[in-house]
């Protein structure tokens, strides 16, 4: 299977990678969380509370991700 880098990856625009993981070790991730329903926990936030989210990322508010909508 090839990786769908949006469908998979929810539209991020920065991948980094972890030493010691292949391919074949993403794939087989991926098939896992797919197979148990994994669900990533988001927060959304309007780009005018932008500075909100980065203080509560700065405070150790967090759960899940905070995400930025651009209208």
């Amino acid at each position: 299977m090839q990786l769908d880098y949006p469908a998979h990856l929810w539209l991020e625009k920065e991948i980094k990678s972890v030493a010691n993981v292949s391919r074949s070790d993403i794939k087989e991730f991926l098939d896992l969380a797919a197979e148990i329903s994994i669900r990533p926990e988001v927060q959304e936030f309007p780009l005018e509370d932008a500075n909100g989210a980065l203080s509560e990322l700065k405070e150790k508010k967090i759960k899940g991700a905070k995400v930025l909508v651009i209208p």
